[in-house]
């Protein structure tokens, strides 16, 4: 809103200095300290809110050390991410960029799926919270969503660098050396194309899963993609929804993620970058680095209290809209491929348990009791029950994300 006020000042008014203020990085800047300061100073009202109402996490004696100890520790506190993510995007965003919008909705919708699983969990004294099938159908409909939308919003285009010189847009612009350069890139086309990782023709276009050519072929390759974002926001969702099982887990190792897709969303939205590193440029999809910084700066905040030993817990309100959240940022910004290497912790939270529950139903079926290849899944659970203490954990899976996050950004060299 501020953004919009600005923008209407400087189109009606010489106002000294106010194309400052309009600037990506600073509005990004000042997005980041309003989420921390959101986090920070209005976390503590939200957390004795909590501890008022008696808001506090069911904890099952799993054997685990210290594990009864956070009993009656207030949950939900992913109330705090979302409201330090909605307020400053809201302030400093622009509401009329569609990309900005698809951010907004998605953070609404799977905060409210949490909050309504948090809720019978914690009200209706239901452990078990909202039932798994309808978690699954809130994840199906954004995807429909976001993919809809990317398929049919004539704002979601990309422009590709050319070889030619024939029909391209010229842009003209000079390094820090002085020197005078020109990037060429071609009209802005609808395209349901992504990146893969260390390939050096490094587009995949979901239209080649499509046998045909011609507006058929073009129609079913977009439902091909909506299918796909369905499967990247459930999966990605679900996966972090796994790993908040300690202390800072989760809203650590997000914020690495999230810091690095903020900064592909910079260069794949800025053209001089993206023609230097030869990816596809998406125009306005910039305006992601505010929404990127905004989010980092919220889970900085919220880690502030969910650090070990925590004073609130995320609980599904928060661990559901994370991974959504950066998993419809990833796919806007065409790099879902990269999710499996940049999001590794999730994946492997996630196949442990799938391998430690189809491994006991194999071997209770074949054997007539079942047997575990873990200690106890998720995996963060199988390194406790080995007897590490969990910050040495926590703090472990953040060096591994570190370097996950590395690779990633070194993908867009090394092809």
């Amino acid at each position: 809103m501020l953004y919009l006020l600005l923008k209407y000042l400087s189109q009606h008014f010489d106002v000294p200095g106010i194309g400052m203020f309009m600037s990506l990085s600073f509005r990004a800047s000042m997005g980041v300290i309003l989420a921390l300061a959101i986090g920070m100073i209005f976390g503590r009202r939200i957390i004795r809110l909590l501890q008022r109402h008696q808001i506090g996490e069911e904890v099952r004696n799993l054997g685990l050390e210290g594990q009864l100890q956070k009993r009656g520790t207030p949950t939900m506190g992913g109330l705090i991410i979302l409201a330090a993510i909605l307020i400053p995007i809201l302030l400093f965003g622009d509401l009329t960029n569609v990309y900005v919008w698809l951010m907004i909705i998605s953070t609404v919708w799977l905060g409210l799926i949490g909050f309504l699983d948090d809720y019978i969990k914690v009200f209706r004294k239901n452990k078990e919270g909202l039932k798994g099938r309808f978690k699954v159908v809130g994840q199906i409909g954004l995807g429909i969503i976001v993919g809809l939308v990317m398929w049919m919003s004539p704002d979601i285009v990309i422009k590709e660098k050319q070889a030619t010189r024939a029909e391209e847009t010229h842009l003209e612009y000079v390094d820090n050396n002085g020197a005078r350069n020109a990037v060429y890139m071609g009209p802005a086309q609808k395209s349901n194309k992504t990146t893969i990782p260390f390939i050096k023709d490094n587009e995949f276009d979901y239209r080649w899963l499509v046998p045909g050519d011609g507006p058929t072929s073009e129609k079913l390759s977009w439902i091909v993609y909506v299918l796909v974002a369905i499967l990247v926001i459930t999966a990605v969702s679900n996966g972090a929804n796994l790993t908040d099982g300690l202390d800072g887990l989760a809203s650590g190792v997000s914020a690495f993620i999230v810091i690095v897709l903020g900064v592909l969303a910079y260069l794949s939205g800025n053209v001089i970058y993206a023609d230097y590193l030869n990816i596809m440029y998406i125009p306005t999809s910039g305006e992601l680095v505010v929404f990127a910084t905004i989010f980092a700066g919220a889970l900085i905040g919220f880690l502030w209290y969910n650090c070990y030993p925590a004073q609130v817990f995320m609980g599904d309100t928060g661990s559901l809209a994370i991974g959504g959240i950066i998993a419809v940022f990833a796919l806007l910004i065409r790099k879902e491929l990269l999710l499996p290497l940049l999001c590794g912790i999730f994946l492997v939270e996630s196949l442990s348990v799938i391998i430690q529950v189809t491994y006991f139903k194999y071997t209770k079926r074949k054997y007539g009791e079942g047997r575990r290849v873990f200690l106890m899944s998720p995996l963060h659970h199988h390194f406790q029950k080995k007897g590490y203490f969990e910050s040495k954990i926590v703090v472990r899976f953040w060096i591994v994300q570190l370097l996950l996050a590395a690779i990633t950004l070194v993908t867009l060299k090394i092809r």
